[in-house]
């Protein structure tokens, strides 16, 4: 685990934060002492996911949805109203789902990847982003793409499309946002190890995968002074798949 202490006072949000990654980034940042702020779409997960840590340094938002804007801009004012700034925003909210080709791919499928990945990314960037620039504070903007947001593969499209717009969005922010000390960036992992993600494929060879704790770490640097010149990048993170 790397070591930041000048991220032990930041204000970080966490979407997705009881998810498999989620869980990883929220306890890294609270480690190094940050004030995270756990948002959830169900209530009472977090408190229990992380009932361990101690709760002076922790805030749950709970039920919300963010692929809704009137959930998002409540978190958002939420966090606000209780802390005053965000200082880092971690978009960990994501999911994936096994892919069909093109013809055979439904439009349910196709409208679920798309909301939870890019959507989703798009409307809490974009509103806690508005809020650094309200508050007047540096700011980092961390989401997670994926190797197939790089290029399209057989069976993917849909997931492809949806990282692949994430990937552009991203660009866009780091452009519009540069000349304001906020920092727009994401990691891309290739296949996290996750219970989800060993049980959709049992037959893989696991210790090739990316650990969610070595995926924080490298969260963790971009929310940090030493990634204070990096902006619009995407990292790789894929282990040895």
């Amino acid at each position: 685990m790397g070591h930041y202490p000048e991220i032990a006072n930041k204000i970080v949000l966490v979407t997705g934060a009881v998810g498999g990654l989620g869980t990883s980034v929220v306890r890294y940042f609270h480690a190094e002492g940050s004030t995270v702020i756990c948002v959830d779409n169900r209530a009472g997960r977090s408190a229990e996911t992380f009932s361990d840590l101690d709760g002076s340094r922790l805030t749950y938002i709970d039920n919300i949805d963010v692929t809704h804007p009137d959930d998002v801009e409540t978190m958002c004012q939420q966090a606000i109203d209780t802390h005053g700034r965000i200082d880092v925003l971690v978009n960990a909210a994501g999911g994936y789902r096994a892919g069909d080709p093109v013809h055979e791919t439904s439009l349910d499928t196709f409208d679920f990847l798309i909301n939870l990945n890019t959507k989703s990314m798009f409307l809490v960037s974009g509103a806690v982003a508005k809020r650094m620039l309200d508050v007047g504070n540096d700011g980092r903007i961390i989401s997670i793409g994926a190797t197939g947001g790089l290029k399209g593969g057989k069976n993917s499209a849909a997931y492809s499309a949806s990282k692949s717009a994430l990937f552009r969005i991203i660009e866009s922010m780091a452009l519009e946002l540069k000349d304001f000390g906020i920092n727009v960036n994401a990691v891309y992992p290739s296949i996290i190890d996750t219970a989800a993600n060993r049980e959709q494929m049992p037959k893989s060879d696991f210790s090739k995968w990316v650990t969610p704790d070595s995926l924080a770490g490298v969260i963790a640097f971009l929310a940090s002074d030493a990634a204070k010149d990096i902006t619009g990048a995407a990292i790789p993170v894929t282990g040895r798949v």
